[in-house]
């Protein structure tokens, strides 16, 4: 059996998630049962379940490439934005209180049996894991109190990769500063590093690896060319640097950047189609040159609300003459009236006027609605999910140029965005979003296997 792999990064947002994705994906290709795991993920970005409950996306983007079905053992503890300065916390799949962050330090003793419980199980029905870390594993101050990194690296006795991001600048003193901060028995199972990101001439570097290797004693594993996934997005950190050049683009949209905007996956189909220009806005001066307007899921609803009124949305709105869709957060949104009732999203009792689009009250319920599969939806059979507490019998909402659903993922169905776009414009053609991605991952980690030693990975943990 091989030797469990944590991917350890030397900062925020280098590509840990990325890299553990891709390395899930090859060596699943190259016959190892592999399965994807995070301890605790902090995201607004979750995702519904085969088996149930919810968790992050990069856990789930990775299980989804290679054809696993996904369950709330690959990411055990989940924290969401709660009311306040709290957040949400959900266990094995489901939200079970609000805490700050004092109170889910002081309780952090009480998760190591459910995270330790989530790796065992999942270490009954596969070979090898690759467990994602969170930031950086050297914290001091907070280490023994980090899962995804020194918990489970210690626990398991994982090998671990560094991902270190050159574009950041300081790159050696991160690996270094790094390495050799952390505990000797982690120290010893280090395999080496892999750096992410690199922009120019990659022989440039070869004194640098020589640098790492020799006065390091780090073996560089990879330096890997910056390149675009544009998918599986686990943060708006990395949301924010998609890359779309598209001169052939015919339709213009805009999606509302909100506070606490939430499974933004949702627009990837749009961020991959060559038709299709997206810009995320929080800025209402020029919102008539967007063909459609999306308002997109949100953590906090009635307090991203509240933000765009600010702004005056409402009187904006009034003037806007293209198509608008509002999708989960963005459809309660809609409705003439808000009222978080249990206090789920804002203190008790609390309520806002809505939009005023549909003339019925919405309310927060306390259990949430989690939920995969089928739905007849705008005269189409729509394939997605749902993570919501709000509360209506009206599944969906559509009059003139406005719609609204509780549906993640809608615009993965081609015949959704075909019935949206065609209407924009005629000569919209439309595009096989679940073929491209197929073909983008594999093209992807390919990319990721010419630029690391994927044997010698191999090798460490057999």
């Amino acid at each position: 059996m091989a030797k469990h792999l944590s991917i350890f990064g030397t900062s925020s947002d280098a590509g840990k998630s990325t890299l553990a994705f891709a390395l899930t994906y090859l060596l699943h290709h190259k016959g190892l049962k592999v399965a994807p795991f995070k301890a605790q993920n902090v995201s607004n970005n979750s995702c519904v379940c085969d088996a149930g409950g919810e968790i992050a996306i990069p856990q789930y983007f990775a299980a989804e490439a290679i054809g696993l079905e996904t369950s709330a053992n690959m990411n055990p503890v989940l924290l969401k934005s709660g009311k306040g300065n709290s957040a949400s916390l959900i266990i094995n799949g489901y939200a079970t209180s609000q805490q700050n962050v004092r109170e889910y330090y002081a309780n952090i003793d009480a998760l190591k049996p459910i995270v330790k419980k989530a790796f065992k199980t999942l270490n009954k029905d596969y070979d090898l894991i690759i467990a994602e870390g969170a930031g950086s594993p050297v914290e001091l101050n907070l280490m023994d109190k980090d899962l995804s990194n020194i918990y489970i690296a210690t626990e398991f006795n994982t090998k671990i990769i560094l991902v270190a991001d050159i574009e950041k600048g300081g790159v050696f003193a991160s690996i270094y500063g790094v390495y050799n901060l952390l505990p000797k028995h982690l120290k010893d199972n280090v395999i080496g590093v892999i750096i992410n990101k690199f922009r120019g001439d990659e022989s440039l570097f070869d004194e640098g690896r020589l640098i790492i290797e020799k006065a390091f004693g780090l073996k560089v594993l990879g330096l890997i060319p910056y390149k675009a996934l544009n998918l599986g997005f686990e943060d708006i950190q990395s949301l924010m640097n998609y890359v779309q050049n598209k001169p052939k683009a015919i339709i213009n949209i805009g999606i509302l950047k909100l506070p606490h905007l939430s499974n933004f996956t949702d627009f990837e189909p749009l961020i991959n189609d060559e038709e299709v220009h997206v810009s995320f806005i929080d800025s209402l001066n020029h919102l008539n040159s967007f063909d459609l307007l999306i308002i997109p899921g949100s953590k906090r609803t009635i307090s991203d609300l509240r933000w765009l009124k600010s702004l005056d949305f409402p009187k904006i709105l009034e003037k806007y003459k293209g198509k608008i869709i509002g999708i989960c957060g963005g459809y309660e949104m809609m409705f003439e009236k808000l009222f978080d009732k249990h206090g789920i999203e804002e203190d008790p009792l609390s309520s806002e006027l809505g939009l005023n689009y549909i003339p019925q009250l919405l309310s927060f319920a306390k259990e949430k609605t989690l939920r995969k599969g089928l739905y007849k939806q705008f005269g189409l059979e729509l394939k997605g999910y749902e993570i919501h507490n709000g509360s209506t019998n009206l599944e969906y909402f559509h009059q003139d140029n406005v719609y609204g659903t509780f549906l993640h993922g809608i615009f993965d169905n081609d015949n959704f965005r075909h019935l949206i776009f065609s209407k924009i414009s005629s000569e919209y053609k439309g595009y096989n979003f679940k073929e491209f991605k197929t073909k983008k991952i594999a093209s992807y980690c390919s990319f990721i296997n010419e630029n690391i030693d994927l044997n010698h990975i191999l090798g460490e943990i057999s």
